[in-house]
């Protein structure tokens, strides 16, 4: 798998988990996928886009999903995102009303979250490959000892963080933060299915923009 060598102070942490058996063992899984033809998004150099666009130093909200898009030219390793150009998925839409709602921002008409996550938001899946047409299709793998792992060094290594945790998937990563120095905050995912049985009008994001600035910390301009 390429695109391990990450350019920030990510590697600390990560190095030592890409040097586990399980890790070694997903990237044998995923190179032999695609020598036999099948389509993995996002593309390599994409993969580990999150920590590239936000270094751990500067990491101060995490928002988590369950895997990328699993259609083409949609996925670009970044949670919710999509590239400049191609349609706004309706989750994204869905968590834009809600800023709209929340913060009185301009309805945004591109759906990359490039923005976000060059400011300190950790844009993160689960799992970080997907079959193309098979969602959750790598949820099982060890990606999910992967982000679980970096799940725990965030809480442990770092203070005064937000995580927007959407959805009963990304709620089950509750207990690997330590909620005496972190703020968790919690809500149905914002799928069209789903998200008026909490997430809608949740103002999770001047929640977490109050919160960094209590803690004497630069709010995120969403």
């Amino acid at each position: 798998m390429v695109g391990r060598i990450i350019n920030n102070d990510w590697s600390t942490y990560l190095n030592p988990l890409f040097q586990q058996d399980s890790f070694l063992q997903l990237t044998q899984f995923i190179n032999q996928q695609r020598n036999n033809n099948t389509v993995i998004y996002p593309a390599d150099h994409q993969i580990f886009n999150a920590f590239e666009l936000s270094s751990f130093k500067q990491t101060k909200v995490i928002i988590l999903a369950q895997d990328p898009y699993h259609q083409p030219g949609q996925a670009h390793g970044l949670s919710f995102s999509v590239p400049d150009g191609v349609k706004t998925p309706p989750s994204l839409n869905n968590i834009y009303k809600e800023l709209v709602h929340d913060l009185n921002i301009e309805f945004n008409t591109s759906g990359n979250l490039e923005r976000w996550a060059k400011q300190g938001v950790l844009l993160l899946n689960s799992a970080l490959t997907v079959e193309k047409g098979k969602p959750k299709s790598h949820a099982k793998t060890s990606w999910v000892n992967f982000t679980e792992s970096v799940i725990k060094l965030l809480s442990e290594h770092k203070q005064n963080l937000v995580f927007l945790l959407w959805g009963a998937d990304a709620q089950q990563k509750t207990k690997l933060i330590d909620q005496t120095k972190h703020l968790v905050l919690i809500s149905s995912h914002p799928s069209p299915l789903s998200a008026y049985r909490g997430f809608s009008g949740c103002k999770h994001f001047s929640k977490a923009n109050n919160y960094l600035k209590i803690n004497h910390l630069k709010q995120i301009n969403w």
